[in-house]
């Protein structure tokens, strides 16, 4: 049984080829397994060089800022490019002790426009990188 088995993988795959490796089969004859031709060195190359790029942008990222706003400038948020906050303005006429409440509204209006900012220029820095394509697990 065991020499049919190895007949019928012969006709197959050709002499001296199989599942755990041989001389290549196919694929190898088709100019590499991998599309457009790349050997898996080649693509191993890449995938390190876009590893180093976005390094390099995650690094550039924490030191770009970003300014969010509400109430016409009354308040301002400084957020750098992963999203933490590094400075709160308040233009001294936004406070009052008897509203609270709307600078409150002020505030969340502000984080909430630094933060859409700062998720934008990570998304456009890290899609130059990544050629837009999403890869899962980035963050970004």
């Amino acid at each position: 049984m065991a020499k049919k088995s190895k007949n019928i993988r012969q006709r197959r795959f050709g002499a001296g080829e199989g599942f755990a490796g041989g001389g290549g089969g196919a694929a190898a004859a088709l100019g590499g397994g991998l599309p457009g031709g790349m050997g898996g060195g080649n693509l191993m190359a890449q995938v390190r060089k876009m590893q180093e790029e976005m390094e390099k942008t995650q690094e550039e990222l924490g030191t770009v800022e970003v300014t969010g706003t509400a109430g016409g400038g009354m308040v301002e948020i400084v957020m750098d490019g992963h999203q933490a906050v590094k400075s709160v303005r308040l233009k001294p006429e936004v406070v009052d002790p008897d509203d609270v409440e709307m600078l409150q509204d002020l505030l969340l209006a502000a984080l909430n426009d630094a933060t859409e900012k700062a998720k934008a220029l990570a998304d456009e820095r890290m899609g130059d990188v990544t050629g837009g394509v999403n890869i899962p697990g980035l963050g970004f």
